[in-house]
């Protein structure tokens, strides 16, 4: 096994899920952004790094009815499917790579990602991401990517991370995608320190 499939598989087989720092009751911002879209109940919608995120238990019991999960680690896919229990069988559990793993061509209305993209240290990663958004979001699909904000932590896990300012953020994505929001969120950990947070919500071009 590579070494983040090693080291993600071991957070989720000895922590609890919401004994993580990124733990959250209710992926609220996310919904925020999401319902503001306005898509129909059909929109077709990847959790990229999805992990164990409460956010696709808001999103089956808000009526969405085509929710994707991916993540590197299938202990925290098997953590939210369990959660879930019969209501899981609606949702299609995607284990791999974010930045290898065979997506499906223009297909998903909304790419959503909280904190997976600052992981991505290495520019060459940064540009294998985008190339799998371009690849496999809908023309005109709405990219919606949360990271730590410039006065965030600069480790996350133990790993290191990239911090940025939504104008940064957006430059990693290019002028072909269209910025048309950004906010910030003060996100309290389980044992109640705050992280900065930024959110980017883009079209995807045409």
């Amino acid at each position: 096994m590579d070494k983040p499939y090693e080291h993600w598989e071991q957070v989720y087989q000895t922590k609890p899920a919401d004994a993580v720092s990124w733990f959250q009751e209710h992926a609220t911002r996310s919904l925020e952004i999401i319902r503001s879209i306005g898509a129909t109940s059909d929109a077709k919608i990847l959790d990229a790094g999805g992990g164990s995120s409460i956010l696709v238990d808001d999103l089956l019991t808000g009526r969405f009815k085509h929710v994707s999960v991916l993540d590197l680690s299938a202990s925290a896919l098997e953590v939210a499917r369990r959660r879930l229990g019969s209501l899981g069988q609606n949702v299609t559990w995607i284990t791999g790579d974010i930045l290898t793993v065979e997506l499906p061509e223009q297909t998903y209305d909304i790419w959503h990602d909280r904190a997976v993209f600052h992981f991505l240290t290495d520019p060459a990663d940064r540009m294998a991401y985008v190339g799998q958004v371009m690849k496999s979001v809908k023309p005109g699909g709405h990219v919606i990517v949360a990271t730590f904000a410039p006065d965030g932590p600069e480790q996350c896990s133990g790993l290191p991370v990239a911090r940025y300012d939504p104008d940064q953020l957006h430059d990693e994505f290019g002028p072909s995608f269209e910025l048309l929001e950004h906010s910030s969120e003060e996100h309290k950990t389980p044992w109640g320190s705050v992280q900065h947070f930024i959110y980017c919500h883009c079209r995807a071009p045409y």
